[in-house]
């Protein structure tokens, strides 16, 4: 493995000590920074160059990041990257163009200029729209990283009503990023939804809706041929069992959520007037 794929699994910064325990030598390091493949924003730390600059605005500064921009650091699910550094400012105040947030009362990360997660996601659910913090928020929280009872006390008050709210939004557990989104529109358009269902013959499911369509989210994996075989089998097995089924892929669930909730609103519409019915 080299340096850069072992600093990816790692939120593409970690410390020296690390990259040491894991075999790299001080001549590796030296030679990768001389060839810019990493940096070192402080003494005993190195990052990719893309994590450099954030890390190392908020060193300059002496600010935190904070809410999405943190947001790789813990590892968390996100829809889009931060387009704006969000920081939370010490005793300067933050550069132009960067989005400010309040203090961080809680403990902050051990060795990076890091808001710690408790912070990240309080900020994340008053800032973010509600779907970019409820993906944070549901990968903190399956992990056990963090506990909603915990943020639920730190968020008093009507002026937190909204952030509240994102935290009822968390399900027991989401495979991926897609079924978070996925639940939380065909939620809002009122649907009757059962999660990770077992079906005789088909196996688990994403979801059952009305007892009667089978709704599956598809990541990459889903494009690879073995994959493509085995979907293929449970959708003519959710047929054989007497339901319908759709399948959508990323670009449907992240940008196209109204198109994905119309056509499956379509397909209930067409099952209650006998469409499907034997003929």
């Amino acid at each position: 493995m080299d340096i850069e794929t072992f600093l990816g699994t790692r939120a593409g910064v970690t410390r020296a000590l690390t990259l040491r325990g894991a075999g790299f030598s001080r001549t590796s390091l030296e030679k990768a920074l001389a060839a810019g493949r990493i940096v070192r924003i402080r003494r005993g730390i190195y990052s990719m160059p893309r994590e450099a600059g954030v890390l190392g605005l908020a060193l300059q500064h002496n600010a935190l990041l904070t809410c999405l921009s943190a947001a790789p650091i813990y590892q968390l699910w996100t829809i889009h990257d931060a387009g704006r550094v969000h920081l939370s400012p010490g005793h300067k105040r933050t550069p132009s163009g960067t989005l400010t947030h309040g203090r961080c009362p809680h403990p902050t990360h051990p060795w990076l200029p890091v808001a710690g997660l408790a912070d990240v996601l309080i900020h994340s659910l008053r800032c973010l729209p509600t779907v970019e913090s409820l993906v944070m928020l549901q990968c903190a929280a399956q992990r056990g990283d963090i506990s909603l009872d915990f943020l639920r006390r730190k968020l008093p008050g009507n002026r937190n009503a909204r952030a509240r709210a994102v935290l009822d939004m968390v399900i027991p557990r989401a495979d991926s990023i897609l079924e978070v989104l996925a639940d939380y529109h065909f939620g809002r358009a009122g649907l009757h939804v059962r999660r990770h269902v077992e079906l005789p013959g088909v196996g688990e499911v994403d979801f059952l809706i009305e007892e009667c369509l089978v709704v599956e989210t598809d990541g990459d994996t889903h494009l690879e041929p073995r994959q493509v075989k085995k979907d293929r089998k449970r959708n003519n097995a959710t047929l054989i069992g007497g339901r319908l089924g759709l399948r959508f892929g990323y670009d449907d669930v992240v940008y196209h959520p109204e198109r994905m909730v119309s056509q499956v609103l379509a397909v209930l519409e067409q099952s209650r007037q006998g469409a499907f019915g034997a003929r």
